[in-house]
């Protein structure tokens, strides 16, 4: 069976089961079906019709063609590739949003772009999830779309080793979103260390600016508060990155 591709990236070359491969007869899939059930923006209008030249289902896991349990939350995981147009450079994450958005499904983009490199051009490829943001229960989910590094196209690989033989479909879910987000297929305690990680990055740029800010003042009074600051906000940050490291 020759499978589904986006431009060299399939789901044998994400490192999938086989068994989870759609066929390259049915992996087109045209623009026209996840138009019209959402409003859409003139932004998100131009981004489907002149930045993404095609859309492609690459692979479906479901415990029907694995040996994964049913999930709780994510009844299948979907990989669809996403092939931007030439001089396009950027995650499209308008058009992700509106196509993670229409299926409860979990699922994967791979986002494949051609490049200018040692004086000919390479194909690389990111991957991306749309993932709800960790929040209080009983309020309205805030989603994010979340992407990894471009590497050469061949080298993008989804790693389902973490998840052991009667695993879940959520565990499979968790680790993949830990991997593209966290660089770590380990999906243990996901939210939370997705939390920790934007605490840390809030706190890295507070000290950054108090820094700044102590530099600058010449009062001693204002220049011994910044410095209290300072000191707190390291402590915190310190505080952080050793739970992070453990």
């Amino acid at each position: 069976m020759t499978v589904a591709h986006c431009g060299t990236v399939s789901a044998l070359t994400l490192g999938l089961p086989a068994s989870t491969a759609i066929p390259e007869a049915k992996g087109n899939l045209p623009k026209a079906m996840f138009v019209g059930r959402a409003a859409m923006s003139a932004k998100l209008g131009k981004q489907l019709k002149n930045d993404i030249t095609g859309i492609t289902m690459l692979a479906i896991t479901r415990p029907t063609n694995t040996t994964l349990a049913a999930g709780a939350k994510i009844p299948e995981i979907l990989v669809i590739g996403l092939h931007l147009a030439p001089k396009v450079t950027t995650v499209p994450t308008e058009a992700i949003e509106l196509i993670a958005a229409q299926r409860k499904s979990g699922i994967v983009f791979a986002v494949v772009r051609d490049m200018p490199f040692e004086g000919t051009t390479r194909e690389e490829c990111t991957l991306a999830v749309r993932r709800a943001l960790p929040g209080r229960a009983g309020h309205t989910p805030v989603h994010q779309v979340f992407a990894g590094e471009w590497r050469p196209a061949g080298e993008a690989i989804l790693d389902t080793d973490e998840v052991p033989e009667g695993g879940s479909l959520d565990d499979l879910w968790e680790s993949i979103c830990a991997q593209i987000i966290l660089g770590s297929s380990n999906g243990v305690d996901l939210d939370a260390r997705i939390t920790r990680r934007s605490q840390i990055r809030q706190l890295e740029a507070t000290v950054d600016k108090l820094v700044r800010d102590h530099q600058r003042a010449k009062d001693a009074d204002q220049r011994n508060e910044i410095y209290a600051q300072l000191h707190k906000a390291k402590q915190q940050l310190d505080a952080l990155v050793a739970q992070a490291t453990e």
